[in-house]
């Protein structure tokens, strides 16, 4: 799984222009990998929801990480290695954007 980190064009003073920009060139990238069998599945996080939190299930409506730290959303591909993953999450063109890509592996049951 790719999550994807904070980039400088999801930030609120960025044009919308940039924004079109980026999904275009997002939606190219994902088109790729689809090609290549590589795809799985991809969701975009809104900025809202809730956390509930700790033993006393405290309710928190509030952002969910700060600058850098916020996952604007999930990819996930079918990988034969960790370093494969790497590759697919290296071509990704968020990375232009000083956008972090965390590369995770799903657990099987």
């Amino acid at each position: 799984m790719l999550l994807f980190r904070a980039s400088d064009v999801y930030q609120p003073d960025q044009s919308p222009a940039a924004l079109q920009a980026l999904t275009v060139k997002m939606m190219d990238w994902v088109g790729y990998i689809t090609e290549r069998g590589l795809h799985v599945s991809s969701e975009k996080f809104k900025r809202t929801g809730k956390q509930v939190i700790g033993a006393n299930k405290t309710i928190a409506e509030q952002p969910f990480g700060t600058g850098k730290d916020i996952i604007g959303g999930i990819t996930i591909v079918l990988a034969k290695d960790f370093n494969e993953a790497v590759e697919i999450a290296k071509a990704c063109p968020i990375l232009e954007t000083n956008a972090g890509i965390e590369i995770r592996p799903i657990q099987s049951v």
